[in-house]
C-alpha cells in the first residue's frame, strides 16, 4: 500500500511504529503519526507555520503523554498494526493527493489526512494550535504543482547537511542512492555498503559543534544538480592543518524525490 509514498512519508511511518513501541502501544495511532511528522519534517513545519515556536516538539509530546496511558516498551521488531483511524489518515492522504493532481503521497498530504480525521488526538491537537484543513488546502491549492529541480535538490541537500548535528547514521544513510559512492579526504572511495559500515567514521568532521558550511555553488539540469559545498572546521587532531574540506555533491531524482548519487571530498590545505 505504500508504494506511492514518498521516502519522507515513509519515514514518518516508520517513526510512528518507533514512537508506538516506545509507549507500549499496540496499535499506531493518530499522535504517533503526528510524532512521526515533526521528527521527519520540519520544513513542512516551517512551511505551514502551524507550530511557530521553538521546542515545540517537545511541548506537542508532553501534550500527547499527558493524555495517554503510557505502557510498557517493546521491541521495534514487533510488528504494530495501523489503528483505525491512522488508516483513515492514510487513506485521506492518498485522497488529497488525487484531489490535487499528484502521482505522490507526500507529508504535506499526511498533514492534510491527520487533520482529516475528526476527535482522533492528532487533529485535536493541530486544532488547539489553530492549524484548519481548509486553509492548508488552500495553500496547497495555490502553490505551484512542481517545483524547480534546482529547489527540491537544494532542500534536499540542505536537509542532509544540517542533519550532521540532529539526525544518526540510521536516519541520514537514506539520503544516499543505491547506488551511491562517496570518496574520502584522503581519495579512498566506499560504495552505499561502506558508507553504511563506515558512516560516522566518515562523516564525524562535519558532525563537530564548531563545523560549518557554505553552499559555493549549485548547476542543475532537468535530472541532476552538482552542489560544492565548503566546509570550515571540520578537522581531527591528526589532521591539524587541514580544517577546510571541500565537498562535491551530485543528486539525482530517485522515486518522488532526490537521492544523494556521490560525494567527492576535497581538503583545501592553507597556502
Amino acid at each position: 500500500m505504500f508504494e506511492r509514498f514518498t521516502a519522507k512519508a515513509r519515514r514518518v511511518i516508520f517513526f510512528a511504529r518507533y514512537e508506538a513501541s516506545n509507549y507500549g502501544s499496540p496499535y499506531i495511532e493518530t499522535e504517533h503519526l503526528l510524532l512521526g511528522l515533526l521528527r521527519e519534517d520540519h520544513a513542512l513545519v516551517a512551511r505551514f507555520r502551524f507550530l511557530g515556536q521553538t521546542k515545540v516538539d517537545s511541548e506537542i509530546r508532553t501534550e500527547i503523554e499527558s493524555r495517554i496511558e503510557r505502557r510498557e516498551t517493546f521491541a521495534t521488531s514487533v510488528e504494530v498494526p495501523l489503528s483505525t483511524d491512522s488508516k483513515k489518515v492514510l487513506n485521506l492522504a492518498a485522497t488529497e493527493a488525487e484531489r490535487l493532481g499528484h502521482r505522490h503521497i507526500g507529508t504535506e498530504h499526511l498533514l492534510l489526512g491527520l487533520l482529516g480525521v475528526e476527535g482522533s488526538l492528532a487533529a485535536q491537537i493541530f486544532h488547539a494550535r489553530g492549524l484548519r484543513l481548509a486553509e492548508i488546502r488552500g495553500e496547497l491549492d495555490s502553490a505551484s504543482p512542481q517545483r524547480q529541480p534546482r529547489d527540491a535538490a537544494l532542500s534536499r541537500l540542505q536537509e542532509f547537511l544540517g542533519g550532521f548535528k540532529k539526525y544518526n547514521s540510521e536516519e541520514l544513510l537514506p539520503f544516499f542512492a543505491k547506488n551511491a559512492h562517496f570518496v574520502d579526504a584522503s581519495g579512498k572511495a566506499w560504495d552505499r555498503k561502506e558508507i553504511a559500515s563506515h558512516f560516522e567514521t566518515l562523516f564525524i568532521l562535519y558532525a563537530k559543534k564548531n563545523a560549518t558550511y557554505t553552499i559555493e555553488t549549485i548547476q542543475d539540469a532537468r535530472d541532476t544538480v552538482v552542489a560544492i559545498v565548503l566546509w570550515k572546521n571540520a578537522v581531527l587532531a591528526s589532521m591539524e592543518r587541514v580544517w577546510m574540506h571541500r565537498m562535491s555533491v551530485v543528486l539525482v531524482p530517485e522515486g518522488e524525490d532526490w537521492a544523494i548519487v556521490s560525494v567527492q571530498v576535497t581538503p583545501v590545505r592553507p597556502s
